[in-house]
């Protein structure tokens, strides 16, 4: 019986290693439960690979980087120089790999792989997903053109997936484009794209962009670039005749536009420049490149009479607007004359009827009916 028993054992272990030759299988040997997952990580976090083996033995596992076939761990062994990888086992069964601060530089394939005669090996693979970021020198900087030239701002930006860029206006303002072959100008709320172009700049482009990267990895990041466009200064007036009363309060407006901003002043009869005082009072606002002038002459009088000029004055030139100011006279019967000057308006006051204007008007009426009553009783 024995002998029997023998010849079995013989044969069935000959049979074994006669198909584990041919086909590199035994079925005493370890095997992978189930295959390992993918895994998508953000980088700073922590990922964990998972390889589950049934019948291990003592046969060993091991992790490798399938890039480089470099061996990591070895059982719960590390081997590789890198403190933020570990191994850990469950029941001789599931072995996991973990790596901790999760750096682009992990992105790949990982093995995990058993020591049979011809070795086991199952692989799952690691995407590390980064936040976008901007690259300062490949980015524009603050700019600063002549209106009327063409410019171009620029944002590169890196991460994985790879970002998308698009502008916006700080100031929440849409943007003002024109397109190739198209005069006026086109209006857009944002702008998607790496590169932000003018074309034929304009002043209304002026101003301060941001650019913003995203990949749905948080957090979004953005640059700002300002945008200056030069000009000379041209100035609007928007009354050049203006007539007063004397003994009243009367205001001079004028509209700058220019950049780099101007020195503005006021003049009088193209002479003396006007200052703060008891007369005069001078007022000024700027908004980007618009500035509003305002001259206000407190108690006018026959002096007051005569030219006033707005004077703006920048890098790239100088530029004038002109307002005429005159008396209004007031009538005997008390009201003031109410006339409108050819090129712009007037400065007015309402007037009021005198108690002697009004008797006159009731007392011709009654004296008609007296002398009509006399000539009827003849």
């Amino acid at each position: 019986m024995v002998f029997w028993a023998t010849i079995v054992l013989f044969l069935c272990h000959f049979h074994l290693t006669y198909q584990e030759s041919r086909t590199g299988y035994n079925p005493f040997d370890p095997y992978f439960t189930s295959s390992m997952h993918n895994l998508t990580v953000s980088a700073g976090r922590e990922a964990h690979l998972t390889c589950t083996v049934d019948n291990l033995g003592r046969h060993k596992v091991a992790w490798v980087r399938a890039e480089d076939q470099t061996v990591l761990s070895v059982e719960t062994k590390v081997v590789t120089h890198n403190s933020r990888i570990s191994v850990t086992q469950d029941n001789n069964r599931t072995w996991q790999l973990r790596i901790k601060s999760i750096k682009e530089s992990d992105r790949g394939c990982y093995m995990c792989q058993i020591n049979t005669s011809n070795i086991r090996s199952q692989q799952g693979c690691l995407d590390v997903q980064v936040p976008p970021d901007i690259i300062d020198n490949n980015t524009s900087g603050d700019l600063s053109v002549t209106e009327g030239d063409n410019v171009t701002l620029w944002c590169r930006a890196t991460g994985h997936p790879a970002p998308r860029v698009i502008w916006r206006r700080e100031d929440g303002q849409p943007i003002n484009m024109r397109r190739a072959g198209n005069r006026e100008l086109e209006i857009v709320d944002t702008f998607n794209g790496s590169n932000l172009y003018f074309l034929r700049s304009d002043r209304k482009q002026m101003g301060a962009y941001l650019c913003i990267a995203s990949n749905d990895v948080p957090p979004a990041v953005s640059k700002r670039i300002s945008l200056s466009v030069n000009f000379p200064p041209s100035v609007r007036v928007p009354n050049q005749l203006l007539g007063t009363p004397l003994r009243s309060d009367v205001l001079l407006s004028c509209h700058v536009e220019a950049f780099p901003n101007t020195i503005n002043y006021w003049v009088k009869n193209r002479g003396e420049m006007l200052l703060n005082n008891s007369k005069y009072n001078i007022r000024e606002e700027k908004h980007n490149y618009r500035t509003y002038m305002w001259l206000l002459i407190k108690n006018f009088s026959e002096y007051d009479v005569g030219t006033y000029n707005c004077i703006a004055t920048n890098s790239l030139g100088k530029a004038e607007g002109t307002l005429r100011l005159y008396e209004i006279k007031v009538n005997t019967d008390g009201y003031e004359q109410n006339r409108v000057g050819s090129v712009g308006g007037l400065a007015r006051t309402k007037g009021h009827k005198t108690s002697g204007s009004t008797t006159m008007i009731f007392a011709t009426p009654l004296l008609l009916f007296f002398i009509l009553a006399v000539l009827l009783k003849r």
